[in-house]
This record gives structure tokens, C-alpha cells and sequence, in this order.
């Protein structure tokens, strides 16, 4: 998404202003599900774009307490990423295998995190990456595995370019004070979800960043898992009130469908412009069903592991949808099919009550309000 606005709801779809090049940090935290995905999401975009220009994105992944022998969430999306885009990803796991509590603290940890640490210090140290992902470090910090304030001070020094995404519940102070980007996912729970048994029903909103590129996240993930089962898994990511041109999320599925043809399929809809609460357009109402139908029949078909509706809540709350469709396609959607929704809204469609996920991102902070450039394949 290119700009957003806090005043009522629209998307805005065509950017004009100077684009930012001076690196910040970025902190994604809280109890809900959507924080590794979203960093993945902005690897995901810093890579497209770098192809896109020629300028190849060189990335770290640093991830703490995630040593061998347990399989995440993000090890298939990080898997398609490595094997699609050879050569710019390096990846980094430490830590063991299980959950500890601060009272289950061992010397292997503490070395673990350690040795996590001077890898990242050497590679923030030497500004040959684009993007440094160090994924779980917020709790790494409240457990008192690694100290705070020699973090902050390595972080402070980062290259002006680079980018660097702290992930993980319980972000320490220190940590904030600096960050120039805070987004909290919230979790919210639905008890309509577990009476119908659905399952599969994502949904991501709120005002902070961190929705559409979770949202790419899943894409990665639903192809990776496929590379590992040695099947094809489809991916549909529908984008409604993006009718303009030049995304940089274009430049990423791009990527993607080049490394994977045939997996990736992307439509989009809308016009050019924010559509205004009061000032909607019969072309609004159009181009919004013209989206729903493609939506529809590839909930329908069981084609797709995967099926993205990026921005589609703020096409509901816009009233250039009903729900009542929306909420029967998802009741009768395939079990094994994955639907992951996006965007803003004033008013909650009824349809959040089948979400068996349901993160809101919290904007505590972000360096768009001091005045800063967005930049492309990061903020849009």
C-alpha cells in the first residue's frame, strides 16, 4: 500500500512525495500472531524491488531461540525465499529446540544467544546487507540473555541504508526509545470460529503497519510448504482499491512468479485514488464486485492452498461490498484452503467472527508522523 490516511477510510493509491533512503528500525511486537510473517513481507518487497532495479537486496536472518529440531511457521517461507532468490539470503538459527521460562535459563542459552548476537553485530558492523531481520531478539532481551544496552548501542551505529527488524512479544524500553517504527499485534479471539470449526481464516487490521506484508508472508509460507511436500501449492492474492500502478508489492509477486511459474496468480482492482466514506463512485461499487467474483470463485474451486483479499476490509467498511456474500463463501470455503484478509476498519464486518486468527496492529509509533520519506519495497 502506498500512503494510507487516519482520517475516515480510504486507500490511497498514487504517491508522489521524495522517497526516504536513510534505513530505520523497525520493531514488531505483542501477543499476536502476524510479527516474523511481516518482516518476511518486507524481504519479500526489498527483493522484488532490488530485481526489479537491477540492485540486488542482500538479506540477514538471524533467528534466536529457533535452534534445529523444531519446525516454525516461517521455516517453509524462508525455504522458498532461499530457493527462489539463491545468492541474497543468508540465515542464521540459534537457540534449542523448546520453550523455557526465565527460571529454565541455561548456560547453553545464554552462549546461544551470544554467538546469535556477534554474528549480527559483525554483519550490521559491516553494511553489507540491505535488510537485517533479527527475529525473536525482543524476548532474547526480557530474558536477560543478551544485554540491553549493548544492543541498542550496536543498533544506534547501524549504516545510514540498512534496515533492521527486531520481532518477538516483549520489546524492551531501551529498545523502543530508538526504534523509529513500533507496530504491536494485538490478538483477538472469536468463539463463533471454534462453534463452526472452519479453521483457516486469517485476518489482519488495526492502523499499524504490518497487514499486506504479513499477507506476503503467508504467500511465501504456502509455497514453501508446498516445495516440501513435493506439491504444487497454489497462491490467489486478490488486491481490491489498488487500481493504480508502480507497487512495489508488484515487484515482489513478480519475483515470485518467476522463481515459481504457475503457483502465483494476482489480480487487483479499484481506481487510482482514495475513495472517500460519502464520495464513493459507481466505479467503486464495480471495480469492488469485479474483485469479489474472481475472489468467490477461487474460494470456491479448491485450487488454492492459499487466497490472499488484501484490503478487502476496508472495501466492506466502505459499503462497496455486502458482507453477507463474503461471510457464505468463507462458511463453504474447502477446509484445506487458507483465506488471509487484510486492511483498516472503522467498523468490524461480521465476517471477523469466523477468523480462527484475528491480529490487530497497533501503531505506537512511526517515522512517517516525524516527517520522514516513505520507502519503496519497505512502507509501500
Amino acid at each position: 500500500m502506498k500512503t494510507m490516511t487516519r482520517v475516515g477510510v480510504g486507500i490511497r493509491t498514487a504517491a508522489s512525495r521524495d522517497e526516504r533512503i536513510v534505513g530505520q528500525i523497525h520493531v514488531y511486537d505483542g501477543a499476536g500472531k502476524g510479527k516474523s510473517q511481516a518482516a518476511l513481507g518486507v524481504v519479500l518487497r526489498s527483493i522484488g524491488l532490488g530485481i526489479r532495479a537491477e540492485q540486488p537486496t542482500r538479506v540477514l536472518l538471524l533467528r534466536f531461540l529457533k535452534g534445529p529440531g523444531r519446525t516454525y511457521d516461517e521455516d517453509a517461507a524462508i525455504a522458498a525465499l532461499q530457493r527462489g532468490f539463491p545468492h541474497l539470503i543468508d540465515q542464521v538459527r540459534t537457540g534449542r529446540a523448546e520453550f523455557f521460562g526465565a527460571d529454565e535459563i541455561t548456560r547453553f542459552d545464554r552462549l546461544e544467544a551470544q554467538r546469535g548476537w556477534d554474528v549480527a553485530k559483525g554483519a550490521i558492523a559491516s553494511g553489507l546487507y540491505s535488510v537485517v531481520v533479527l527475529d525473536e531478539l525482543n524476548p532474547v532481551l526480557d530474558l536477560g540473555l543478551l544485554p540491553v544496552d549493548e544492543v541498542v548501542n550496536a543498533l544506534k551505529r547501524k549504516p545510514d541504508h540498512m534496515e533492521v527488524i527486531a520481532t518477538g512479544r516483549a520489546a524492551p524500553s531501551a529498545l523502543l526509545e530508538i526504534a523509529d517504527l513500533h507496530s504491536e499485534m494485538r490478538p483477538h479471539y472469536h468463539a463463533a470460529a471454534k462453534e463452526n470449526g472452519i479453521g483457516g481464516i486469517e485476518i489482519y487490521t488495526g492502523d499499524g503497519k504490518g497487514k499486506s506484508t504479513s499477507a506476503l508472508g503467508k504467500a511465501l509460507q504456502a509455497i514453501g510448504r508446498g516445495i516440501s511436500q513435493d506439491m504444487s501449492h497454489r497462491v490467489l492474492i486478490m488486491q481490491w482499491l489498488k487500481g493504480g500502478a508502480g507497487y512495489t508489492e508488484d515487484a515482489a509477486i513478480a519475483a515470485l512468479r518467476q522463481s515459481y511459474p504457475n503457483l502465483v496468480d494476482h489480480q487487483r482492482c479499484g481506481r487510482d485514488a482514495i475513495v472517500w466514506r460519502g464520495q464513493q463512485q459507481e466505479l467503486d461499487y464495480v471495480e469492488a464486485e469485479r474483485g469479489w467474483e474472481i475472489a468467490r470463485a477461487a474460494i470456491a474451486s479448491g485450487l488454492y492452498k492459499t487466497i490472499i483479499l488484501d484490503e478487502l476490509n476496508p472495501t466492506v467498511d466502505l459499503e462497496l461490498l455486502p458482507e453477507e456474500p463474503i461471510i457464505q463463501a468463507l462458511l463453504r470455503k474447502p477446509k484445506d484452503t487458507e483465506v488471509v484478509i487484510t486492511g483498516r476498519c472503522k467498523h468490524q464486518p461480521t465476517y471477523f467472527d469466523l477468523a480462527s486468527v484475528h491480529s490487530e496492529m497497533i501503531c505506537h509509533k512511526h517515522y512517517a508522523e516525524k516527517g520522514v520519506d516513505l520507502k519503496r519495497g519497505v512502507d509501500f
